[in-house]
């Protein structure tokens, strides 16, 4: 019997779940350590194989773990549902000597627990559920996790958007939000980096003749931060800054440079975004002002069909006596470009939990089978 299997026909079991999600959460996996990932795919793999799935993994690139994919043996060849998470963590290697995973009441603390092992291992438990009491689904079912997605899922976006586009439905296994409630719009992001090109100078000797960068970035950073308007859902934060020659106060500084972090609630504000740093001019006399960057991820907007599919989960959670709320959120997660591209997208249908990339990462072992059995349902009743 596999970690975490259900010890009968239609029993969930939560002890036996968390079994599984901690087998999962002691393979770390940075997205930078391929090798590492790779442990916790090939894991994985296996796990989906014994159930019967197709498995593929589909190699990496440019230093990054393999994406895994798996799919159910029937209903494939047209619009199903596609299961998507990711195996990687922002937690380096060493991380669990440090902080190994504990229980404390109904808390499982642990580095990657909340973001978001216990999320996958939530819709690998629920297909796995099926699975155990000889069920199969309406539509196919196709689980992609990437390994990428804490650092941009610069590796794994194409493939995520071929598979979405055949898609039917994709559910996200991100981390579900307090009281239960699962997300159904993200905001859009840009990642942009600002240069500023001045002319050093002696700072006792030649002075006037300097022209210093970091003074202009000064400038700029003001009016970045001006483009915020909480009110539109509109934020700017330019989050690293640096210039001028360390170590060297006597030098009229020619270089300084920030990073600017960009969000918006919708496609429309984030064009205006866009432009508006784009536009970024010089403020003072023989400087260059450069920007390069733009949108990392679409907009999750709350369209009709996301709409429709929280209604439809809503009332199926109803039906097990569960409560679904909805929230909408400034983090982006690969739910953004399958949103986009008009795919109905239910996100945050992990475990329910806290403190996301912190010390105090944990899940409440109370979601767990909630969870599993909404996820379940969700398999069985999308048509």
């Amino acid at each position: 019997m596999l970690p975490g299997s259900t010890q009968e026909a239609g029993r969930i079991d939560t002890e036996a779940l968390l079994a599984g999600i901690r087998e999962w959460v002691e393979i770390e996996t940075p997205s930078t350590d391929a090798v590492a990932v790779n442990t916790l795919v090939a894991l994985v793999a296996s796990q989906f194989a014994c159930l019967g799935m197709d498995v593929q993994r589909v190699a990496g690139r440019d230093g990054r773990g393999d994406h895994l994919l798996a799919r159910s043996p029937w209903g494939q060849g047209k619009p199903g549902i596609l299961v998507l998470g990711h195996l990687d963590t922002v937690w380096p290697i060493g991380t669990l000597a440090r902080r190994p995973l504990r229980l404390e009441a109904d808390k499982a603390f642990g580095p990657g627990t909340y973001d978001m092992k216990a999320g996958d291992y939530v819709g690998f438990a629920a297909y796995r559920h099926l699975v155990d009491q000889g069920k199969t689904t309406p539509l196919a079912v196709t689980f992609l996790f990437v390994s990428d997605e804490e650092v941009g899922s610069p590796t794994s976006r194409e493939l995520i958007e071929e598979i979405a586009r055949r898609s039917r439905y994709v559910l996200v296994m991100e981390p579900g939000r307090p009281a239960g409630a699962v997300v159904t719009s993200r905001k859009a992001i840009a990642k942009f980096v600002v240069t500023i090109k001045g002319v050093a100078a002696h700072a006792g000797v030649a002075h006037e003749q300097g022209r210093s960068a970091v003074v202009e970035l000064a400038h700029q950073i003001l009016c970045l931060e001006a483009l915020t308007d909480h009110a539109r859902g509109i934020t700017v934060s330019v989050g690293v800054i640096a210039g001028g020659n360390k170590g060297f106060s006597n030098v009229v500084p020619e270089h300084a440079e920030a990073y600017v972090d960009c969000r918006a609630v919708d496609a429309t504000g984030m064009e205006h975004l866009v432009r508006s740093v784009k536009g970024l001019s010089p403020k003072g006399r023989d400087v260059t002002v450069t920007v390069t960057g733009g949108v990392t991820r679409p907009a999750f907007e709350r369209t009709s069909g996301v709409a429709a599919l929280y209604d439809h989960a809503r009332e199926v959670a109803r039906e097990l006596g569960q409560d679904l709320p909805e929230v909408a959120t400034g983090g982006g997660s690969d739910g953004n470009f399958t949103a986009a591209l008009g795919i109905p997208t239910l996100d945050g249908l992990g475990a329910v939990g806290a403190g996301a990339h912190a010390e105090h990462e944990h899940i409440l072992l109370s979601s767990l089978r909630p969870r599993v059995e909404l996820v379940s349902r969700l398999m069985e009743t999308l048509e």
